[in-house]
């Protein structure tokens, strides 16, 4: 029975930070004896959010007004510090354990018969995440009184990276324009910026470029640098280190010069002069981001120099300063001739970057991202995580939902980056798995980490859908600590986020944990991709848009089979760009994992999967079943109505109910589409209908608020004739067909 108690509304903006009363009293019994007083050892920007955020945190779930001090009173306290003034004011302490950079240890003291807890680390930093530890660990009700946890980041790389343009608009934005950029400058009120990075570092992110990849040269001029100053101001203050992206022709376009030949001393001179300015007005930048020869961006090919020369060239200006230059992966040729069989955009990364490997400066890293094509519902772990050896690596994963929904659909993508990350590449021999190659860990590399592709905006609640919010809670928590499971992810945060309530929680984290699958299953499984609109938004139905172009995202589906050949034997060979053993896993039909098995392979619709299913039925079950799995999902949350707040509540229905409907134009648009190509009946008999597009695009149109509505789109192959009566009866009862 829901809950009758009115809730208080929320809008999301607190996030995973909101610190609600906790009304249990057994629960809030444990924390009597937390110490009255916060001592601040050091007087610096981060130590001060520290205790800022203790007086917050535990204001608002203890009801308790902590004492400030700068020296120990002769009572308990908390007490933050780095290493060198804890072991000077707790002599007793003894040795402080070995931590990485940013890494905080959390000790309970008993000193003259009072007990003081400490928050320690070697940085300070470290005490701030250390402080976000003890508030975490104080809102998911464990104890605080017998600690002793030590900390440290398992990679030294835990960046953001935000594709927002000067003008305020965000590429791959779905939540409202930048909360950086404005009519060509920096927003005047930075108050969304400061929480913001309150955010990244509660989650240990320590650094985050505000500007597009696909980057504007004037950012790195004169007039644009002290405006660029002022949001890594605040970034400081929560230990965020700022990052900048460059457009490689700059000397040409700001610099005065006809030329950005990477070797051309005039070139070198401008790098050199910019850096050194930018470094000026922001001495701790952590570096840029290039993005250059990819997609229509000028790089080193305009003058027949590698990615090396091209990545050389700043990273030599940069070295001086201790920055580091990422240098995007993401590089392929988007005007290939569809027809050769032979070609294959998800070769490209390991193709250009596999024989440059040892020809990078050490503060260059390769940004690769997760899987070789774009962010799929599904890819294979990019090979070229095991083929750099000499070189540091960052993998890149997508928070903001590209092709997975856009925010619209609910798509916890955790589990999804927990299997690229686990992923065995036998880079040297078994144990090498793609999370320890990128820390560095596997080649002995002297940094690397992970990148996410973050695009909060200037809604309430960041990311449009407020179950958005846990790949980002998510990305942070995996970033400090790939070793944690997705499900205990998702628990944490829906108890941050929703509060202890045990139907809400099991009911949340269910719904997460299944989004994945679901959205797989109703779009594009087996590897074949998503299926959806390449040619306009990257959202809704469209598997011819894919074909018969140049952009590589090719399924080559056709009468007899569907599928790419990536094959060693007869295929583009990208398979061989895999250490052996992973190579004979996937160029065998019999190994091949069926949910790759057509990224790998091209078979017929007839090919029988390890499931006993042909590959034709498992298209039309699975997108009914994803359909269904959808609808589910808008009557698992109507049950919580009552238990959680109005507002959120309300939002997360509309998005749900949106989803459902849009589910079912999926499912109708890809299963007509592939039953035209292969000529084979559902043996269940539910697909065959004769589409009906404009029925179908108007009924994805109703489901949603019109400043969000899809823009009409040509290459919508929709859904069938039944579609409307097939959405309004799929969120109120289970389809008969259920398989």
């Amino acid at each position: 029975m829901a809950c009758s108690l009115r809730l208080p509304a929320e809008t999301g903006y607190d996030a995973w930070l909101r610190y609600s009363a906790i009304d249990d009293a057994r629960a809030t019994k444990q924390f009597e004896s937390l110490p009255a007083v916060i001592v601040a050892l050091e007087d610096s920007p981060m130590v001060k959010s520290a205790q800022e955020e203790l007086l917050r945190g535990v204001k608002g779930m203890l009801g308790r007004t902590l004492r400030t001090a700068n020296r120990l009173p002769g009572e308990g306290a908390i007490v933050l510090g780095t290493f060198n003034s804890i072991s000077n004011a707790f002599p007793s302490i003894g040795r402080v354990p070995p931590l990485n950079p940013d890494g905080y240890w959390l000790k309970t003291l008993k000193v003259d018969g009072h007990t003081c807890v400490v928050i320690t680390a070697p940085n300070e930093r470290g005490v701030l995440y250390g402080t976000f530890d003890l508030l975490r660990r104080i809102d998911l009700r464990e104890s605080v009184l017998r600690l002793d946890v030590k900390e440290s980041p398992y990679a030294p790389v835990r960046f953001l990276n935000h594709w927002d343009n000067l003008s305020g608009a965000i590429e791959r934005g779905y939540a409202g324009k930048s909360i950086f950029w404005e009519s060509n400058h920096i927003v005047a009120d930075l108050a969304r910026v400061r929480d913001y990075a309150r955010l990244m570092a509660s989650v240990g992110i320590n650094g985050c470029s505000i500007n597009n990849v696909n980057a504007d040269s004037r950012v790195v001029t004169p007039g644009y640098l002290p405006q660029v100053a002022r949001v890594a101001e605040v970034f400081r203050q929560w230990g965020v280190r700022m990052v900048i992206s460059l457009d490689f022709a700059s000397p040409r376009k700001v610099g005065g010069i006809d030329t950005f030949d990477p070797l051309d001393p005039r070139a070198v001179a401008f790098w050199e002069k910019t850096v050194d300015e930018v470094y000026r007005v922001i001495p701790d930048l952590a570096g840029f981001v290039l993005k250059a020869d990819s997609e229509g961006r000028l790089g080193p090919s305009e003058y027949g120099r590698t990615h090396a020369d091209a990545a050389n060239v700043i990273a030599r200006a940069i070295k001086p300063h201790g920055g580091v230059l990422f240098y995007r992966g993401f590089v392929y040729n988007h005007k290939m001739d569809w027809r050769d069989l032979k070609l294959d955009r998800a070769r490209a990364a390991y193709d250009n970057f596999r024989k440059l490997d040892g020809k990078f400066e050490d503060n260059v890293i390769i940004q690769i991202k997760h899987g070789p094509i774009d962010f799929q519902v599904r890819e294979p772990a990019s090979p070229l995580f095991g083929g750099l050896e000499k070189t540091s690596q960052a993998v890149e994963l997508q928070i903001t939902q590209e092709y997975l929904g856009q925010q619209r659909h609910l798509c916890y993508v955790v589990p999804m980056w927990k299997e690229t990350l686990d992923f065995d590449m036998h880079a040297r021999g078994p144990g090498t798995p793609v999370k320890a190659i990128v820390a560095g860990k596997t080649f002995n590399r002297p940094t690397g980490g992970f990148v996410g592709v973050s695009n909060v905006g200037r809604d309430a609640n960041w990311l449009g859908h407020h179950l958005a919010l846990a790949n980002l809670y998510g990305f942070g928590r995996l970033a400090w600590n790939p070793d944690l499971g997705a499900r205990q992810i998702a628990d944490e945060w829906t108890r941050l986020t929703f509060g202890h309530d045990p139907r809400v929680v099991d009911t949340i984290v269910d719904l997460q944990l299944k989004s994945w699958p679901a959205y797989e299953n109703y779009t594009g499984n087996l590897g074949i991709g998503t299926l959806t609109d390449i040619n306009h938004i990257h959202f809704g139905p469209a598997p011819e848009s894919s074909e018969h172009n140049g952009w590589g995202q090719w399924h080559r589906s056709n009468e007899s089979g569907t599928g790419m050949n990536r094959t060693l034997a007869t295929g583009t060979g990208y398979i061989g760009q895999y250490a052996p053993v992973v190579t004979q896993r996937y160029e065998s039909l019999k190994a091949c994992p069926d949910e790759l098995l057509l990224f790998m392979h091209h078979v017929p619709y007839t090919h029988v999967l390890h499931s006993g299913k042909t590959v034709i039925q498992h298209f039309y079950d699975s997108h009914y079943a994803g359909a269904e799995e959808a609808a589910r999902f808008v009557r698992q949350w109507t049950a919580l109505k009552g238990s959680i707040d109005e507002q959120r509540y309300k939002e997360t229905l509309a998005r749900l109910e949106f989803q459902a409907g849009h589910a079912v134009v999926w499912r109708d648009a890809i299963n007509n589409w592939f039953l035209k190509q292969s000529g084979i009946a559902d043996r269940k008999g539910r697909v065959g209908h004769h589409p009906n597009r404009i029925e179908a695009e108007a009924l994805a149109q109703q489901a949603f608020p019109p400043s969000c509505r899809l823009r009409p789109s040509p290459f919508y192959v929709s859904a069938s004739s039944s579609a409307r009566a097939s959405w309004r009866s799929a969120v109120s009862k289970p389809s008969v067909n259920q398989s």
